[in-house]
């Protein structure tokens, strides 16, 4: 029943696009989860990372078991075709399953030849929001939706502090110590 007083309170996100400034932040929304969820859900909260270990991790909700496994195959997937496209090995390890879907590769090899990385991450972040609308629960009052909320809120937040100037000069700071063998 909490579930319902939480989630009544918060904003949609339905209508947040890439340039507006989502109506609540992350800290607001844990506030209001700590006055209105119990001890487990807040745990998972906790928990909840748009960069799931490579480890398969237990979870109690659905939601958070299917995000994970596919963010985690989808990091798979582009690591993969990174290092198909360096010509170097990748090696699965922690996986426990090493097959990847087909569709995942061919996602992995569209981002990998945009050639600026602002457009790629704007392209995969494309893909998990659509991921994660899949995901969505029927059910608007439960622990499920609240997970889905903070996830959705997790990467529209993430998008907007996308920053070309910043991002160039992070990735040209990679790209080199890689290249130098750092």
């Amino acid at each position: 029943m909490s579930e319902y007083y939480l989630m009544s309170q918060l904003p949609s996100l339905d209508a947040v696009g890439e340039n507006m400034l989502p109506p609540i932040t992350e800290e607001r929304f844990l506030e209001l989860c700590n006055r209105f969820l119990g001890k487990k859900a807040r745990l998972e909260l906790d928990k909840l990372s748009l960069m799931p270990s490579k480890a398969p991790e237990k979870s109690y909700s659905p939601l958070i078991e299917e995000w994970n496994e596919g963010e985690r195959k989808l990091r798979f997937a582009l690591a993969r075709v990174r290092a198909d496209k360096m010509k170097k090995s990748f090696d699965f390890e922690n996986a426990e399953d090493k097959s990847l879907p087909i569709e995942l590769v061919k996602l992995a090899n569209a981002a990998v030849e945009i050639e600026s990385p602002l457009e790629a991450e704007r392209f995969l972040s494309e893909y998990r929001l659509a991921f994660l609308e899949t995901l969505r629960p029927m059910d608007t009052f439960s622990e499920d939706s609240v997970f889905y909320y903070f996830l959705k809120l997790k990467l529209l937040s993430r998008i907007r502090q996308f920053d070309t100037d910043s991002g160039e000069a992070a990735y040209k700071n990679i790209y080199n110590s890689i290249m130098n063998g750092d």
